[in-house]
């Protein structure tokens, strides 16, 4: 089963979350300072995963730009 790299980003952002909750909690540090460690590796894992991953695209910036519609020409 491959995983895509925005479930390893979701995951880092809840484990990252979840320190901050488990500090303001006032839990030991111990287990703060851990999942704080855990949860910085995962984020380096995770960037590596995002530009590593094999995506291709032919779209560009005139294809889609806030500024107008898809496909609308200026």
């Amino acid at each position: 089963m491959k995983v895509s790299p925005i479930t390893y980003l979701v995951i880092t952002t809840l484990i990252l979350i979840t320190v901050t909750v488990f500090s303001a909690m006032g839990l030991p540090f111990s287990w703060v300072f851990y999942l704080t460690i855990f949860g910085q590796a995962l984020l380096v894992f995770s960037v590596l995963k995002v530009l590593k991953d094999n995506y291709t695209t032919d779209k560009t910036f005139r294809d889609f730009y806030e500024d107008h519609s898809i496909g609308q020409e200026h």
